[in-house]
């Protein structure tokens, strides 16, 4: 897991009260992380467990391989998995969520379908995003922001690749 950790350098600050508690694996919903079914503390509670745990990712069947990015950490799972309608059986993370490695859809098309707005849009690469859920809360003089967001992208480092899937950011000002 050498990209992961890096990968999740952020997630020390979303750490929630139930982010100390012990993660169960059997517990593990992918596609609802991937598809922004899930809330923040339950993805935090999963990175946080993967990113930590000795032989987490054993655990669950899954293989490192080779992103040819360094912002991506990338994954083989022993059995292909549904989102948005389509099946994979790889998936990476960014820094801030679990997204699918998809074949076979073009990006805009995929967007289109699932209401994900183009932040920016060229032949060579694409990049939507569409807020899930914004909330800001206020406790002791700090202001809590959380954001939930579904995003499509290409990037080059997969190419004929989309990616699809959820970011899961809290902001403390």
């Amino acid at each position: 897991m050498r990209g992961f950790g890096r990968c999740l350098a952020a997630l020390v600050v979303l750490a929630t009260p139930a982010a100390g508690q012990e993660f169960d694996p059997a517990s593990l919903d992918l596609p609802a992380l991937i598809e922004c079914r899930a809330d923040g503390p339950t993805y935090n509670d999963f990175a946080l467990w993967l990113s930590s745990a000795p032989g987490a990712v054993e655990t669950l069947g899954w293989t490192e391989v080779a992103s040819g990015n360094p912002f991506l950490s990338q994954y083989e799972l022993p059995a292909k998995i549904r989102v948005f309608d389509r099946e994979t059986g790889s998936i990476v993370f960014t820094a801030a969520g679990p997204m699918a490695v998809l074949d076979g859809v073009a990006a805009p098309e995929l967007a289109k379908e699932l209401n994900v707005m183009a932040v920016f849009s060229t032949p060579q690469k694409f990049l939507g995003e569409k807020v899930v859920v914004h909330s800001t809360e206020e406790s002791e003089g700090l202001t809590f922001s959380t954001d939930v967001k579904l995003n499509v992208s290409t990037v080059e480092s997969h190419p004929g690749k989309t990616l699809a899937g959820c970011s899961y950011t809290l902001e403390i000002k």
